[in-house]
């Protein structure tokens, strides 16, 4: 069982224009909802900790992750839906965010801990919810308070620059969770802005040195990625993307597919870090190509798990 947290949101996805004006689709979203649709679509048992409005806009949201085969942890609030108006530019989407005072916003540790469930062998967090503001705080204290608990704790920081008003604080509180991590994916992109003075390999070293995760893994796009543990650094190419839609999700849908392939193998523990070149090679290669199944998708699209393995056996 893994629990997902962070935020939840309407991505209003330009579709096209319209007498010289764009126009717009409402679609679910928000990095670890994307998460937890990944992961429940290939068999993990997926509780989503985060509230959901109760608006038109959240009834999307939840019949997404209930069609997903995802648990809805917490009650449903009526406060509105975060929004992400996203702009694409050849397939590349970029955003501009309307969070304050929503739903997804409204936790605190207390809450957290009530509906996090009896027996979870993992909790991910990522993205918005680390950006700033009290929700944040209450984030990162139930993060090291699951990892104190022997709960695998694993970490997409999936970094949104325009939501950030204070960088120094939070390349601290990313820091401090890096630290605590047992798994981190990250993408070229956070890693130069976490480290925005090295090139990225040495960021990467350096990264890898300052956290005890068992596994740090790098997405770089279509340079492929690479993951390192205490002893094997491990890159691969990566896969083709047939008829390329958009790129949505397609970290997400990596970050799923690690939690996913590690649960299977009953991993979600220090066994993380202790697999072997080949196995790790196996594990990335295997995320790597379910997100670029969700890029032949428009918006987040994730595979399912018999879809996954079918085109792993091509």
């Amino acid at each position: 069982m893994i629990a997902i947290g962070g935020e939840n949101l309407i991505d209003r996805v330009q579709t096209g224009v319209a007498d010289g004006a764009p126009v717009f689709a409402n679609n679910p979203g928000g990095s670890p909802f994307n998460v937890a649709v990944a992961l429940s679509r290939q068999g993990g048992d997926t509780h989503y900790l985060t509230p959901i409005s109760t608006d038109d806009m959240g009834d999307l949201l939840a019949d997404r992750l209930e069609a997903s085969g995802v648990t809805l942890s917490s009650p449903r609030r009526p406060e509105a839906t975060s929004l992400a108006i996203v702009t694409l530019n050849e397939g590349i989407p970029s955003y501009e965010f309307k969070r304050d005072g929503t739903a997804e916003r409204c936790v605190t540790l207390d809450s957290l801990k009530a509906v996090m469930p009896e027996g979870a062998a993992a909790f991910h967090i990522g993205s918005l919810a680390l950006a700033g503001g009290e929700d944040a705080q209450h984030w990162e204290a139930f993060f090291h308070a699951a990892k104190n608990d022997g709960i695998f704790v694993s970490l997409d920081p999936n970094v949104r620059t325009s939501l950030i008003d204070d960088a120094g604080a939070y390349r601290e509180r990313l820091f401090r969770l890096f630290k605590s991590a047992n798994l981190i994916k990250l993408s070229d992109e956070d890693l130069e802005w976490i480290y925005p003075d090295m090139d990225l390999a040495t960021a990467f070293q350096t990264l890898r040195a300052a956290t005890d995760a068992g596994l740090v893994v790098l997405t770089k796009g279509p340079d492929g990625a690479e993951a390192m543990s205490a002893q094997h650094h491990v890159q691969i190419e990566a896969p083709k993307v047939n008829d390329l839609q958009d790129t949505i999700g397609a970290g997400d849908t990596f970050m799923g597919t690690l939690l996913a392939t590690l649960a299977a193998q009953g991993a979600l523990n220090a066994d993380a870090g202790a697999m072997d070149r080949g196995a790790i090679a196996t594990l990335i290669r295997r995320a790597a190509k379910a997100a670029a199944l969700n890029c032949e998708q428009k918006g987040c699209n994730p595979p399912t798990l018999a879809e996954l393995d079918a085109a792993m056996a091509q």
